[in-house]
């Protein structure tokens, strides 16, 4: 899974509390944006954020067995 398997859990922890902060100010920014163009930036760089949440919600699961 490349750099997250040389991660602690609290550091796995505090990546995904990160990732979920950025998700909810994407979201904020997308709500106010103006624009196909912006619109459409903002949009990517949820799914981005949203496929880095997945794979370290894997990676936290792998490590704590839940």
């Amino acid at each position: 899974m490349g750099i997250e398997t040389s991660l602690s859990l609290s550091e796995v922890n505090n990546r995904i509390a990160i990732l979920r902060d950025n998700i909810r100010q994407l979201i904020e920014q997308a709500a106010g944006a103006a624009g196909a163009e912006v619109e459409e930036r903002i949009s990517q760089r949820i799914e981005q954020q949203n496929a880095e949440l997945e794979k370290l919600l894997k990676v936290r699961e792998a490590m704590t067995g839940q």
